[in-house]
């Protein structure tokens, strides 16, 4: 039979076939081969006298990502707080550069937006100088959830994700939008500023049971607060440039063809960002970046 990885505990996945779920092992060929499967996976399982329903294929996968840990994704919602926890935003802008080199379409989603709403609406401008489609949002106040809402609709064919780290309101604001899913939520520490690990793996719900005529599916994904670029071959660094949107206009455009956008004169975008057209903090995000891919020596 042929499904979708829809979660995975304990080494036991559950994959869904027909509007049935079942719970397969995985072969130990996929361990050996360090390609375990992942949810958001297709795959062809079958019975087995002493094991249950066993995977013993992955289809090819479009995309794959590290963290969150999912596959074949079509959106990314990147979703991060205005206030409790502070945003961050070389995390956020790790998590877009990291989709748009896998072929997935970012997307922005501030939440919390009730607690600062001149910071939301400053947030709001750098993304949408990034070509980057941005939501502002408040579990609390409900707003901006139906606009979330209508555009996750609008692409009911698509597997979407949710990612974020621990405390920004991700699980909260799929509650809001979709109150059927009932996931669980935490609370923010006062004094640290991190949310509780309410989310505990990666689970993918069918949007079917949540929007009518829809036959993609949307991800819940545990929270994370570090991308780290030095141990992971995310991309390598020539690709960098070419995974914030709002460079593109401006790439083979500098005065030096080799040039890096980190330290040169005439550089157009170091030109675009004085002129407003690029938001500093987003270059900000681009040279730390460089410099954590530099220490590779993949330049």
């Amino acid at each position: 039979m042929t499904g979708v990885i829809v979660g995975c505990l304990g080494g036991l996945y559950s994959v869904l076939s027909d509007g049935k779920r079942y719970d397969c092992r995985a072969r130990g060929s996929f361990r050996h081969d360090k390609n375990p499967p992942l949810v958001g996976d297709r795959c062809v399982f079958a019975a087995d006298e002493k094991l249950g329903f066993v995977i013993e294929k992955l289809e090819a996968r479009k995309n794959a990502l590290i963290r969150p840990s999912v596959s074949n994704i079509d959106y990314l919602l990147v979703a991060f707080a205005v206030r409790s926890p502070a945003p961050d935003t070389l995390y956020i802008d790790k998590l877009t550069s990291v989709a748009v080199y896998n072929k997935i379409t970012p997307v922005v989603a501030v939440t919390k937006a009730d607690l600062d709403p001149a910071a939301a609406e400053n947030l709001k401008e750098i993304y949408k100088k990034a070509k980057i489609p941005v939501f502002v949002t408040s579990s609390a106040t409900g707003e901006g959830v139906d606009d979330l809402r209508d555009f996750i609709a609008s692409h009911g064919d698509a597997t979407l994700s949710f990612a974020g780290a621990s405390g920004v309101g991700k699980s909260s604001l799929m509650n809001a939008i979709f109150p059927d899913l009932s996931l669980k939520t935490g609370a923010v520490s006062e004094k640290i500023e991190r949310g509780r690990h309410t989310t505990r793996a990666v689970s993918l719900y069918p949007l079917c049971d949540l929007i009518d005529g829809a036959t993609g599916f949307i991800a819940d994904t545990p929270g994370f607060s570090m991308l780290d670029f030095i141990e992971f071959n995310f991309f390598p660094r020539e690709e960098l440039p070419h995974t914030f949107p709002e460079f593109e206009e401006y790439l083979g455009k500098c005065r030096w063809r080799d040039c890096t956008h980190t330290k040169e004169d005439g550089c157009a975008i170091t030109e675009a960002v004085a002129r407003g057209e690029i938001a500093k903090s987003r270059r900000e995000s681009f040279i730390k970046m460089d410099e954590e891919l530099s220490k590779k020596n993949v330049w």
